[in-house]
């Protein structure tokens, strides 16, 4: 069943009100018509059922039948703070790391990254291209609410921005190199239901030795994900299906 994100504005009186890219969907691709239903998310994380009463031109109304008992989120709460990749990679990553339950990307301007987001115009363009993704990957993998993309922060934003989460990581390749494998696995074991854990991931080339040593003196704890040395795009996609194997397939 095909599901939609709408706003708190747009359910009123047990109905919704869909416009937009949204409603062209519903009404020239998926071709429903009246009678049709759909699972319709507030960004809060409730999900309702709902059959669709009117479609008009640009706007489809739903009724509400009931809401939805349902979770599709990972049991604890993963962000991922990436150094700005070259090319289409952060695409990927934001993909595929909301199909696998990130709840937030917070992208950072890493001392070795070669991409720069320069202008406000620029930079708010390229965000809300992510978000997009973001949002229809999220409605591709039943998800219960639609992760947040940031605007690049510098290092010194992300530190302060760690403040919020109950524990931070940083995949180190020199942990892999060494041998210590146990530091995600001992992390997880700490983890409670909905609490929140920032990991960060370098662009290419890595974090700097200086990068590390802030990070270190934050408070981040180094890990290894496994015994190889992950590109950029894969790293963060890695731990997240290490968090989703340890807290949804082991239960």
């Amino acid at each position: 069943m095909q599901r939609y994100f709408v706003s708190e504005s747009e359910i009123e009186q047990g109905q919704v009100k869909i416009v937009g890219d949204d409603a062209r969907h519903i009404s020239k691709v998926m071709r429903m018509r009246p009678g049709d239903r759909i699972i319709c998310c507030q960004t809060n994380g409730r999900a309702y059922l709902c059959s669709l009463s009117a479609i008009l031109d640009g706007e489809v109304i739903a009724d509400i039948e009931q809401e939805l008992d349902e979770n599709h989120e990972l049991p604890i709460r993963i962000a991922l703070a990436q150094g700005l990749p070259k090319g289409d990679k952060l695409d990927w990553i934001v993909q595929k790391g909301t199909e696998l339950g990130a709840e937030a990307f917070i992208l950072f301007q890493a001392e070795r990254a070669v991409v720069k987001w320069e202008g406000a115009a620029k930079i708010a363009r390229k965000r809300d291209r992510l978000k997009k993704i973001a949002k229809e990957a999220a409605e591709q993998s039943h998800r219960n609410k639609i992760p947040d993309v940031t605007e690049p922060l510098s290092i010194l934003q992300l530190i302060e921005a760690s403040k919020h989460f109950d524990y931070k990581v940083v995949a180190y390749e020199e942990e892999a190199k060494s041998g210590a494998m146990k530091g995600l696995s001992a992390i997880f074991r700490k983890m409670k239901p909905k609490e929140s854990l920032l990991t960060v991931i370098g662009p290419e080339g890595g974090l700097s030795e200086s990068e590390i040593a802030a990070l270190d003196d934050a408070g981040f704890t180094k890990v290894a994900l496994g015994k190889r040395i992950l590109r950029t795009e894969t790293a963060g996609l890695y731990l997240l299906s290490a968090a989703s194997y340890h807290f949804e397939l082991l239960e």
